[in-house]
């Protein structure tokens, strides 16, 4: 498996759109996003603005999974709000591709990406998931100050989690690096 990545586009929205589905866990609920109105604040006019970044992956020319971040405000009532500065992220991987590391390369990337632009992103999970762990591992903490919420898909506890980003130079993968495919 060898992913190649690209930024995600406003003309892309689409793609958030679909991958939003799987970042709900709407799929294993059997609900569609027409059915949740208050999930929309994650996709709806994505790109529009400056404070949309994502990346999505390609897998032999198919759509594998995508991470976003979104700066929202707190009359959006998302989970995993923090405060007005600090972006929430959603990340999703399509079920096929799932357990072959794309998720953790796309974080990384993302990381990098939005290191050059916000002190932390954060981002609210099932709080008997294990995710939970996955995200630990890639230094997410559980955010302190955080209000226990339900989630809107399906009522279970969710937490919110944070992590503090590094401010670094933005390097590409250099690996099969296609200057002409990267769209920034």
């Amino acid at each position: 498996m060898k992913p190649t990545f690209y930024f995600l586009r406003s003309s892309e929205q689409k793609i958030v759109t679909d991958m939003l589905h799987y970042s709900m866990r709407l799929h294993s609920v059997s609900k569609t996003l027409a059915e949740i109105p208050i999930l929309a604040i994650y996709e709806q006019f994505y790109g529009f603005t400056s404070k949309d970044l994502g990346l999505y992956a390609l897998i032999d020319n198919q759509l594998a999974g995508a991470v976003w971040i979104r700066r929202l405000n707190s009359d959006h009532g998302s989970n995993g709000y923090v405060d007005d500065t600090t972006p929430v992220m959603n990340i999703a991987v399509i079920p096929e591709f799932r357990g072959q590391g794309l998720g953790s390369m796309m974080l990384e990337q993302l990381f990098v990406e939005a290191g050059a632009l916000h002190e932390s992103i954060s981002l609210s999970v099932q709080s008997e998931s294990p995710a939970v762990r996955f995200y630990e591992r890639h230094g997410f903490s559980v955010y302190e100050n955080g209000f226990k919420k339900k989630s809107p898909v399906d009522g279970s506890d969710v937490v919110t989690m944070v992590k503090k980003l590094q401010k670094a130079e933005i390097k590409r993968p250099s690996d099969g690096y296609d200057p002409r495919r990267w769209m920034d």
